[in-house]
C-alpha cells in the first residue's frame, strides 16, 4: 500500500469497537463451490464472536458449519469520501437456538430480521481481524 494512500490500518480493538457499532453485515461463504456473499443482521458475543440467527435447515446453515467464513461490515460517507471498513475471518459454528438449549457462555444471539424456523445461532470466532479507514 502506497505511504499516503488516505487509507489507515486499524487494530484489532478499534475493530471489535467499529464491529459492535453496525447492526448489518455480510457473511461470506462458500455455496456450492462458488462464492456467497449474504447481508445479515448480528451481534458480538462476550468473547467478540460475531452472532447470528438462521433456520437450522437454512443453505446457509449447511454451507457454514465448521467451515472458515469471512465477515465484513463497513460504514462510508460518499460526500466526505471517507469511512471505514472491518473483515473478520475465522471458523463458523452452529449453536442449538437458545428457548431449546442454553447455548455457551450464555450468547442468546441477536433475533433474526427474517422468519426463522427451528432457529439456530452461527457463531464466528474472530481469529483474523482486519480493518481500514478511509480518510477523506
Amino acid at each position: 500500500m502506497l505511504q499516503n494512500s488516505g487509507f489507515r490500518p486499524l487494530g484489532r480493538q478499534e475493530c471489535l469497537r467499529l464491529l459492535a457499532k453496525v447492526p448489518v453485515g455480510r457473511i461470506v461463504y462458500t455455496r456450492q463451490a462458488l462464492p456467497a456473499v449474504l447481508p445479515v443482521n448480528f451481534c458480538l458475543g462476550p468473547d467478540s464472536a460475531v452472532l447470528l440467527r438462521t433456520s437450522g435447515d437454512s443453505d446457509l446453515a449447511r454451507a457454514v458449519d465448521g467451515a472458515v467464513v469471512a465477515f465484513e461490515v463497513d460504514e462510508f460517507d460518499a460526500a466526505t469520501r471517507s469511512g471505514w471498513s472491518v473483515v473478520v475471518t475465522g471458523r463458523a459454528g452452529l449453536v442449538p437456538d437458545p428457548a431449546e438449549s442454553e447455548p455457551p457462555d450464555g450468547e442468546g444471539g441477536p433475533d433474526s430480521w427474517m422468519p426463522v424456523r427451528d432457529g439456530v445461532l452461527v457463531r464466528i470466532e474472530t481469529e483474523v481481524v482486519s480493518g481500514r479507514e478511509l480518510t477523506g
